[in-house]
């Protein structure tokens, strides 16, 4: 099977289903941006995180893809349209709560940076950030269907990942740059 084609020379690409949407529709912008989110924490893990932190993204990389499914099935009753439920936030939610057991409450605010792990963990933060903004921007658009599992499930993998930078320097004995402010 080749990789090229040549559908997408039109400017258009496929979705689940039958349809076909230009490259820069909110839905596909969505997806794609998912899809970079994806891949920058691809990069974290090619960077060399420890065994415990490599497998925890590795399991957000894969829920990463279920959400893009969801995403790219703008059915309500389609296969993956609601693949992503309240019980991947949960998920979530508890690890977020297991972290924050090993690294000192915030008192100020930090600067992204640090292990070259924890600096790309903190650039895929803001990523998700931007993936979370073009799904809202999807789901208030007239006639799109997004369930809000989404939504809700990209804003607390925010926290996820920004808690997880700071573990991950934590763990590498790297202390967090505090914002001096101005």
């Amino acid at each position: 099977m080749k990789i090229y084609t040549k559908t997408g020379d039109d400017g258009r690409t496929g979705i689940l289903g039958s349809g076909r949407l230009f490259k820069d529709d909110l839905r596909i912008e969505a997806y794609g941006t998912v899809d970079e989110l994806n891949a920058a924490l691809g990069v974290a893990r090619a960077l060399g995180l420890d065994e415990a932190a490599d497998s925890l993204v590795g399991r957000l990389q894969n829920d990463l893809f279920l959400l893009g499914s969801a995403l790219a099935d703008p059915n309500p009753t389609g296969p993956y349209h609601s693949i992503i439920k309240a019980d991947h936030t949960t998920a979530l939610e508890q690890l977020i709560d297991a972290l924050e057991t090993e690294v000192a409450p915030l008192t100020q605010f930090i600067l992204p940076g640090g292990a070259a792990t924890a600096a790309q963990i903190h650039l895929a933060r803001t990523i998700c950030r931007r993936a979370e903004r073009r799904v809202i921007a999807l789901a208030r658009h007239p006639g799109e269907d997004v369930p809000s599992a989404l939504i809700i499930y990209l804003n607390r993998l925010s926290d996820l990942l920004f808690v997880l930078a700071r573990v991950v320097n934590r763990r590498a004995g790297i202390d967090e740059i505090v914002w001096r402010g101005a």
